[in-house]
């Protein structure tokens, strides 16, 4: 058969139902039960667990100066950080930690790889937690198999019991410790015992446990490799001179089982047993001796598994170790290592995170604990007063940053006889703002029709170094 220009026509040969195959593109999670491991890195990791939840747990419930020492009380729109009290309007300051958090983890990343992700990062902290209290509950790695394959039993529905309802008053206590940095957390508490908290505060109590609960519990290693952008983007922050997790594969190929006394050399093989510990330890499930990989989170334990194997058989410990792709390549040292890690890239990220971080740091010593916004009464621009003065009548939200009662005098300035027509002295109290209305007059031929810029000067009394100037517009009608 031809078409309407001469050519052959093309025809899809029919297949027959039974020679179809049904293919899925979908590949079924399988549930990882990472084996417990001892060791060096295994330590630090739990140092770190300490240290960040003593942090987050103990904060909130610090005082200082008869107050919570860190609180973002929303409601009252301030800010307290220990004997810092900010504001909305001090909010480029937020963003100047973001930028020093984000650069820090650039540098620590192309320097040391995800030292972050391994040690620090509230997923990986709260996952070696839930594993602690399911090890409790349930077993080591075999025992959690062997339960996880049996069938259900009043033994397993207990095990099984037990571990979530753990898992959830760990997960509620979280979530009611997140909610107190943001709410007074002694009120918060005594709320939540008369059950009288409102609807927000308990539904980011909720959420913020519900979402440790399924990470932490459920979704652990598929946070990292698939919900986390930091896994993907990490490649453009690493090179061959970045201190990753690495197996020598050199010294390692070919692996093989062999007996402790056997020569591997007349074997033929190299130092790895292929014992496959270091996959059982991993929290992601991969196999380090494939090489780099974006899933590894640099937790090092296959590191930890691998010297004790290591020890055992009386080989030399390394075979996986920190290192860098170079290092591995050319058989460096350490200290030769150490010396390509002042490279351009480095250099360039320590730099702009230095000169970030004393930029914010300047601010924040230099900064007036004084804010003064300048608002115009709109229900009188300008009038005539007694003996044909010109008047304005302005606001003034007066801000006081710190913590003890403030005295403020105020003056103007700008025009020929300008002067206060009210009170020149106005008190605030600690942490608080007040509108104070001020009246400013000039004399009747001190300025031509139009609009004058003046300044209003406000000072602490007793304190010089504490002022603010802040501009305005002083209308003259025609």
């Amino acid at each position: 058969m031809t078409t309407a220009t001469g050519k052959p026509r093309t025809t899809i040969p029919i297949v027959p139902a039974e020679d179809e195959t049904m293919v899925s593109l979908y590949a079924s999670r399988e549930k990882i039960q990472p084996r417990s491991v001892k060791g060096l890195f295994a330590t630090w990791r739990w140092v770190m667990v300490w240290i960040t939840q003593l942090v987050f747990y103990g904060l909130p419930w610090l005082e200082w100066n008869a107050r919570q020492a860190v609180l973002f009380d929303l409601e009252a729109r301030r800010f307290y950080i220990f004997g810092l009290v900010l504001y909305p309007q001090d909010f480029i300051y937020l963003t100047g930690l973001l930028v020093i958090c984000a650069f820090s983890l650039f540098l620590f990343t192309a320097v040391a790889g995800r030292l972050w992700c391994g040690f620090a990062c509230p997923q990986t902290v709260y996952t070696e937690i839930f594993l602690w209290i399911e090890k409790k509950v349930e077993g080591d790695r075999a025992a959690r198999l062997r339960l996880d394959q049996s069938a259900m039993s009043a033994v397993k529905f207990g095990k099984r019991s037990l571990k979530h309802a753990l898992w959830i008053l760990f997960s509620l206590w979280t979530g009611f410790t997140f909610v107190g940095y943001f709410a007074p957390i002694r009120e918060l508490g005594a709320l939540s015992l008369a059950g009288a908290l409102g609807p927000w505060q308990w539904f980011w109590i909720f959420f913020y446990g519900f979402a440790t609960y399924g990470n932490a519990g459920f979704m652990r290693e598929q946070v990292c490799k698939y919900m986390c952008p930091y896994a993907r983007f990490q490649s453009a922050m690493f090179d061959r001179d970045t201190m990753i997790v690495t197996y020598d594969e050199q010294r390692g190929e070919p692996r093989g089982a062999r007996s402790k006394k056997a020569d591997p050399k007349a074997l033929g093989l190299g130092a790895c047993v292929d014992c496959t510990l270091c996959v059982q330890v991993c929290p992601t499930g991969i196999d380090i001796r494939k090489g780099l990989q974006y899933e590894c989170i640099g937790c090092a334990a296959c590191v930890d598994v691998c010297d004790d194997v290591m020890d055992k058989v009386g080989y030399p410990r390394g075979l996986i170790r920190f290192s860098t792709q170079n290092g591995v390549a050319n058989g460096w040292s350490t200290r030769q290592m150490l010396r390509r890690a002042m490279r351009p890239r480095v250099l360039v990220y320590t730099a702009i995170l230095a000169a970030i971080t004393l930029a914010v740091g300047l601010s924040l010593f230099l900064r007036t604990p004084l804010k003064v916004d300048v608002i115009r009464d709109r229900g009188a621009l300008a009038r005539m007063v007694e003996q044909g003065r010109i008047e304005n009548v302005f606001r003034l939200q007066i801000m006081n940053a710190t913590e003890v009662p403030q005295r403020y005098a105020i003056g103007v300035s700008g025009l020929p006889g300008i002067a206060l027509a009210s009170s020149p002295e106005v008190e605030v109290l600690s942490t608080e703002v007040r509108a104070v209305a001020v009246r400013v007059q000039i004399p009747p031929d001190a300025a031509s029709s139009g609009s004058h810029p003046i300044q209003f000067d406000i000072r602490a009394v007793g304190d010089e170094a504490i002022h603010v100037s802040e501009k305005a517009a002083f209308l003259v009608p025609r």
